[in-house]
């Protein structure tokens, strides 16, 4: 599933410095991926795209396989107001974010997010 939206966020590095600004023209969420979003996670594709979309606030969370295609976190809120952290792929050359991930904030991410 491929959707043309764009969401510009701030973006932090591994030690937590802010790295300027991610730019997502594409976000993609394979298809095994929504089950296990739906299922394990109780958490709806469009709530990722939501959070994605609502300038959220993005960690580094580890480097990737292929080279400048590393995972990241977005923690933010659908629009509903829900609390998300949803880990993606980023990939620079055509601004895609490739979800991997999404769960409920733990209570310390909540906390940490409200400080933003």
């Amino acid at each position: 599933m491929e959707v043309d939206l764009h969401a510009v966020s701030e973006r932090a590095d591994e030690n937590g410095s802010r790295m300027g600004r991610v730019r997502i023209d594409y976000i993609v969420c394979p298809e095994t991926i929504q089950d296990k979003l739906e299922t394990r996670h109780r958490v709806t594709v469009q709530e990722t795209r939501e959070t994605l979309l609502s300038r959220p606030r993005i960690r580094f969370a580890e480097k990737g396989h292929s080279e400048g295609e590393d995972v990241y976190v977005a923690f933010g809120q659908s629009f509903a107001g829900r609390y998300l952290a949803v880990f993606f792929v980023y990939k620079p050359r055509d601004a895609t974010a490739i979800i991997i991930s999404a769960r409920d904030m733990s209570a310390k991410e909540r906390k940490s997010y409200g400080r933003k």
